[in-house]
């Protein structure tokens, strides 16, 4: 091939294949999710009723073989599901700052809000009840207020789960910041395995879809039926 015509030939090429790579990247980012789990770093929190979003991403990392490890603003980890990808992070800058770590890692995923789920505490919902929204107020949770502050917006997925509000009068702090009870956890165990499905129909099915299904009630124990007192005894 002539020298004049090879010049305009990589030149076509290169910008051809930039435009395929731009290509590649938005799509691999419009099929990305940043998956969220607020609480407290620390021993000291470990396992309260306040940490229930980092315990789901413990769960939701344990089930799909990923390991979380130490990066900028908190522990992440991220796995790959029917061409999802989903980056999990557990904020390192206590729950008040929660907008600083995950306004960070949407920039660094090139991720949009409508592909962000926060996963929090709620005591205005009984024990365990689970509800997803696609916006709406802190409802003076101070995480969701970090996020509403820093991000500039109110219109993120959220996923509340409740701890309920039996507390007496003036102890909330207390009991938002207290470990879970042997009675409880054998209600919320069943109720995390379920959330770690919603996080998967949230990004595969969608939110509206996901809603109708997942926001129940947690179904009560029945108790069990006494034994019979009629029968004959020998």
């Amino acid at each position: 091939m002539p020298y004049f015509l090879i010049q305009p030939m990589l030149h076509f090429l290169k910008r051809f294949w930039s435009r395929k790579t731009d290509q590649i990247n938005t799509e691999e980012n419009t099929m990305k999710y940043l998956i969220v789990g607020l609480g407290n770093i620390g021993p000291d929190y470990q396992n309260t009723r306040h940490n229930i979003g980092f315990m789901i991403l413990d769960e939701l990392a344990r089930l799909k073989n990923a390991i979380f490890e130490p990066t900028r603003y908190g522990d992440t980890c991220r796995f790959k599901y029917k061409g999802r990808t989903f980056v999990l992070l557990k904020p390192s800058t206590f729950m008040n700052l929660s907008g600083k770590a995950i306004h960070y890692w949407l920039t660094k995923e090139k991720i949009e809000t409508d592909k962000l789920l926060v996963i929090t505490d709620d005591v205005a919902l009984p024990l365990a009840t689970l509800r997803l929204k696609a916006k709406g107020s802190d409802g003076g949770h101070n995480g969701l207020a970090s996020i509403i502050s820093i991000l500039g917006t109110q219109e993120f997925p959220r996923l509340r789960f409740g701890i309920s509000d039996d507390f007496p009068k003036g102890t909330q702090v207390q009991f938002v910041l207290g470990k879970w009870s042997k009675d409880e956890l054998e209600i919320i165990e069943p109720q995390m395995k379920k959330c770690v499905d919603l996080v998967v129909s949230f990004a595969t099915v969608g939110i509206e879809r996901t809603m109708n299904y997942f926001n129940t009630k947690p179904q009560k124990k029945k108790p069990e039926k006494p034994a019979s007192t009629s029968e004959n005894q020998e």
